[in-house]
């Protein structure tokens, strides 16, 4: 009987041993640096420091297919980093059991300088953001409660939440929060145009690109504004309606008129690598899209943003070819390729 209990003493002592090899919370905070060329930070960190261990768990997560029903779509499948974390070459978003969406999927840099999320601004805190693809049928097509079950049936993540929170707690709130704290940490600020902007490592713009910066500030910087390249107010830029969506926009939010056909306008930022464009993705190109505000405008919804009116009435801006080329070649020089081949944020 001594014996016995000689052994189950060493065994117990063991278990606690190794548990708190493994399961120990003792964050490492990780620095999140603020550009000098960008605005204030919106997204509290106090309230969710970014640590170590939350974004490796938050990475995990975003690449984790069980977030979704099939246990197969991460939240990466429609955020591919090398495209800025969009569904390249795909129009609108799609999921589960071949489920097709109404928008196209965003970019996703800089979202800790954002207050509100999604194409109509459903999402007005990024911890939240998350919830509308993993619920929605179309995408992912679970439950926050279901998600969470599986996460505790597995004894990585068992782990992982003991070393990324404080209380250890498997629940929906440090599932996002952590999620957040992946996001968070992706921002890119190193592309040609920042780095003449701050003067860093004698990067100049040539010819053709300063013509075109020149020409965006005139005709292109009232909406995608500030170094983020987006004001993140929400327009009715007055294309036409896509009878096969018919969506509203920022209407469905509030249900107010005067928001029918209103979009947020999106951040600029490795535009050219985020084809294709519009909410919709209708349009494959950055030549398209110039084409369709300098000629395809229309007063869809009859509320089409002010800054698309001329001063005769007529809709559009005008836009010379070689003012196009130029813009195209400005807007080249905000691919930051730090940051889509970034290590940090790539799959496990």
């Amino acid at each position: 009987m001594k014996k016995l209990l000689i052994i189950y003493l060493v065994f117990v002592a063991f278990s606690c041993s190794k548990s708190n090899d493994v399961d120990v919370y003792v964050p490492v905070p990780l620095n999140v640096e603020i550009p000098s060329n960008f605005p204030d930070i919106v997204y509290n960190l106090e309230n969710n420091p970014v640590t170590e261990e939350g974004f490796q768990l938050g990475k995990k997560l975003f690449y984790e297919g069980k977030l979704s029903a099939n246990n197969a779509i991460p939240c990466a499948f429609c955020h591919e980093q090398a495209f800025a974390f969009t569904h390249h070459e795909h129009t609108v978003s799609h999921g589960l059991n071949g489920g097709i969406g109404k928008r196209n999927a965003q970019p996703m840099q800089n979202l800790a300088f954002q207050s509100e999320f999604m194409w109509d601004g459903a999402a007005t805190h990024l911890d939240l953001q998350p919830i509308i693809p993993l619920t929605s049928d179309v995408e992912m097509g679970e439950t926050i409660s279901n998600v969470i079950a599986k996460l505790k049936a597995d004894g990585y993540y068992q782990n992982q939440f003991a070393k990324a929170f404080e209380d250890g707690e498997i629940n929906g709130e440090n599932m996002l929060k952590a999620l957040s704290q992946f996001m968070v940490m992706m921002i890119s600020s190193n592309s040609k145009y920042d780095k003449y902007v701050r003067n860093e490592d004698g990067v100049t713009l040539s010819p053709i690109e300063m013509d075109g910066l020149s020409t965006f500030k005139n005709k292109c910087a009232t909406c995608h504004a500030t170094d983020l390249f987006t004001d993140q107010s929400y327009r009715n830029t007055g294309l036409p309606v896509n009878p096969r969506l018919n969506d509203l926009g920022r209407y469905n939010i509030f249900e107010n008129t005067n928001d029918l056909y209103k979009f947020k306008v999106p951040s600029l930022r490795n535009v050219e690598k985020s084809n294709p464009y519009m909410h919709d993705g209708r349009l494959s190109t950055l030549e398209a899209v110039l084409d369709f505000y300098s000629s395809g405008v229309t007063n869809n919804g009859g509320n089409v943003d002010t800054v698309l009116v001329k001063e005769d009435g007529s809709l559009g801006i005008d836009l010379s070819a070689y003012e196009k080329e130029s813009i195209i070649a400005f807007l080249k020089t905000l691919t930051d390729y730090e940051f889509l081949n970034d290590e940090r944020f790539a799959e496990f």
